[in-house]
């Protein structure tokens, strides 16, 4: 397990959410992000409605602004995706700030911001409040395919240990009064990546061969520990999908009664 915690995004609490078993969190979470996706984009204050839901859910985990906004960064390459739509994509102009905008564009922007916005703040309160094999207990109590839980439950250990090994060859160089100052040191760097790819390859081949000396079929063996979840919770991670529907539902009918 060494190296493991460098991809669990866990923040330690004693909220609500971070005791309610992980199974109804992962079916509220998947719930309410298709919730969010269906809501149509030309209904602005049905997002707002769910962003006042999600951010509820951050300040119900007591999750510091600061560490939601830092994972929020990952969506950047599809925010600067959005800034080109409303110059690309055809349809009828309006004027922003003396620039032609396509307003169609503007509006397909907004709905990717906006919807890919709640749908990793959503999941930002799942990964923060719950431990990442609590996940895996969650995912297999939802009776996920053994090996989808094997492969993640892998991928949270080894990817760890080779951050890890990437960490001490990077010590080695630098030890080595190898200091990267220009685009000469990409070859050093290349030579690195794929030394490193050979010797995790190799690491997982050998793995692998002791595993199946100890009789490993493709499945954990044995179930993980966890709580099985009682009828309150379930309604508490059911009322959170409801919401999301209602939101979504109403969105919809406003939308589709609106005045073309």
């Amino acid at each position: 397990m060494g190296g493991a915690h460098v991809l669990d995004p866990y923040h330690p609490g004693g909220s609500v959410l971070h005791r309610l078993p992980a199974q109804c969190k992962i079916v509220a979470t998947f719930g309410y992000v298709v919730c969010v996706v269906l809501t149509p984009i030309t209904a602005g204050w049905a997002f707002g409605a769910h962003l006042a839901v999600v951010g509820g859910l951050c300040a119900l985990a007591r999750l510091p602004p600061g560490l939601v906004l830092r994972r929020l960064a990952v969506e950047l390459p599809f925010v600067a995706f959005a800034v080109a739509l409303p110059f690309v994509v055809p349809g009828e102009r309006t004027e922003v700030l003396g620039v032609a905008l396509s307003r169609p564009g503007l509006e397909q922007a907004f709905g990717l911001v906006a919807r890919a916005t709640l749908g990793l703040m959503t999941v930002i309160v799942l990964a923060a409040t719950t431990p990442a094999r609590e996940l895996l207990v969650g995912l297999e109590r939802l009776r996920m395919p053994p090996v989808i839980v094997a492969v993640a439950s892998f991928m949270i250990r080894y990817a760890g240990i080779v951050i890890d090994q990437m960490g001490r060859m990077s010590v080695a160089r630098r030890s080595r009064a190898h200091e990267p100052r220009s685009l000469l040191a990409t070859r050093a760097l290349a030579a690195s990546l794929g030394t490193l790819f050979i010797r995790s390859y190799e690491r997982g081949e050998r793995v692998h061969l002791a595993m199946l000396a100890r009789g490993y079929t493709g499945a954990l063996p044995g179930a993980l520990p966890g709580p099985a979840p009682r009828r309150a919770q379930w309604g508490a991670a059911l009322c959170l999908v409801i919401l999301g529907a209602a939101i979504a539902v109403l969105g919809r009918r406003l939308d589709l009664g609106a005045p073309a």
